[in-house]
């Protein structure tokens, strides 16, 4: 048997995977952050959480690499985390250095939205096709884009930030330091910051009864509301999905991909942006309009948008993931 070893760093929760060849989960475990204690800290716990994974398996396999995804803009040239809010304290913080100092091994550091895009191409939605653009909806927007079956990094790591593309030239300010972001409209700070907006304007009696009972006012009680009729409720997804869709259609324009995928927590409100996503998408996109699955005869190429389906573990199978891809790119170079 070989294994790999994926990380997956967030903001809140540290999880470490043993992944075998055939993406067999062999264990996982689950730490809090802590990011408040420092990255020292944070950077002492996952390296001997890793070891001591590590140690466990070492006997009844082959350890084939580690794999680590991050939250933030990586430059890959350095390994450098240049930015992550999720993360303060951490910026310029050369993290590839450090890990493999700690460890005394190689290994492949990634953000973390990448390694999600990754996570579903070998064992998620995106197991059929080798190109793929994921879009990561959680507290903000991310995304990662796989071509030939490989990530695609673009020039020094920052390709696939879908969340900062502009959906309102002039709308809500983006901590990026432009306007009107897709993360502004479509990540769960987003939605909550929409129905907050909607109950000072006095349009939903539900929803200010339910932000002050609820002190964790939160994007799944807006999403409970909408799906009971609420109709503030419900314009707040309708703006959600067709955010979404205006920069689906942008990147289906330009990538012509077989399939775009949408993950992270907020998908699990689907049903409520969905049908506006759509809406949206077929507007802004000829594209998707002669290649949708409806528009298409049976067996011809089709424009597929659909759900993640490895939930909060496609960044972890992804890490995992990427050490088992760079090994037989070295046995496939050996072979000429």
């Amino acid at each position: 048997m070989s294994y790999s070893i994926g990380v997956d760093l967030g903001g809140t929760n540290l999880r470490i995977a043993a992944v075998d060849e055939n993406g067999t989960l062999l264990e996982k475990v689950t730490l809090g952050t802590q990011v408040q204690r420092g990255r020292e800290f944070v950077i002492s716990e996952m390296t001997s959480a890793i070891q001591s994974v590590t140690e466990k398996y070492s006997a009844r396999g082959e350890l084939v690499g580690i794999g680590i995804g991050v939250p933030g803009f990586i430059d890959m040239d350095t390994g450098t985390v240049r930015e992550s809010p999720n993360l303060p304290g951490w910026a310029d913080y050369p993290v590839h250095q450090d890990i493999e100092r700690r460890l005394g091994t190689k290994v492949i550091l990634e953000n973390d939205a990448n390694a999600a895009a990754m996570g579903e191409k070998w064992l998620g939605a995106g197991r059929d096709v080798n190109d793929l653009c994921m879009f990561t909806l959680g507290t903000g927007v991310g995304g990662g884009i796989i071509h030939n079956g490989r990530v695609w990094h673009g020039m020094k790591g920052f390709a696939g930030e879908m969340g900062h593309s502009t959906v309102q030239p002039e709308g809500h300010a983006c901590g990026c330091g432009s306007h009107g972001c897709l993360e502004q409209y479509a990540s769960a700070t987003a939605i909550v910051r929409m129905a907050k907006e909607a109950v000072a304007k006095g349009m939903s009696d539900a929803m200010a009864n339910a932000s002050r009972l609820d002190v964790e006012f939160s994007s799944k009680v807006v999403y409970q509301l909408a799906i009971q009729g609420d109709k503030a409720a419900q314009e707040v997804f309708d703006t959600v999905g067709r955010s979404i869709g205006i920069t689906l259609g942008t990147f289906v324009n330009a990538l012509n991909f077989p399939m775009y995928v949408i993950g992270g927590g907020v998908v699990s409100a689907w049903d409520a942006f969905s049908p506006a996503m759509f809406d949206e998408l077929r507007v802004r996109s000829f594209i998707y309009r002669i290649t949708a699955p409806e528009a298409v005869k049976a067996g011809d190429k089709r424009t597929i948008v659909t759900r993640a389906l490895l939930g909060s573990d496609a960044g972890l199978f992804g890490a995992a993931r990427l050490p088992m891809l760079l090994a037989e790119d070295r046995a496939s170079r050996a072979t000429y």
